[in-house]
């Protein structure tokens, strides 16, 4: 008679094993200079700011229309203005973020 427990191998031991073999069977990509990831990430980072040109143009344009006819909270500008900061501001806040954590 068989022990239950020692044919059944579960998802929380197979996980550490592959990334273990991938991590041992893989180490160019982990040294490589131009990775993937960063020119996805630099992709992603342009077509995001492609997007957010014209939406941000049109918040503006909204709540300042809004501002007019004094249908505005305040909170709703401000939180658009620190919106429009870090949406154009990510790679300035990144590199500073990298910087005090000498990454």
């Amino acid at each position: 008679m068989h022990h239950p427990r020692l044919h059944r191998i579960g998802l929380q031991q197979i996980v550490p094993i592959l990334l273990i073999i991938a991590a041992a069977g893989l180490p160019g990509l982990a040294m490589a200079q131009a990775s993937p990831f960063m020119t996805g990430a630099t992709s992603l980072q342009t077509n995001l700011l492609a997007w957010l040109t014209p939406i941000a143009i049109i918040l503006v344009m909204v709540l300042g229309g809004m501002a007019m006819a004094n249908r505005m909270s305040w909170g709703w500008c401000l939180g658009a203005i620190l919106g429009i900061a870090i949406g154009f501001g990510a790679p300035q806040i990144v590199t500073w973020v990298r910087g005090m954590f000498g990454v």
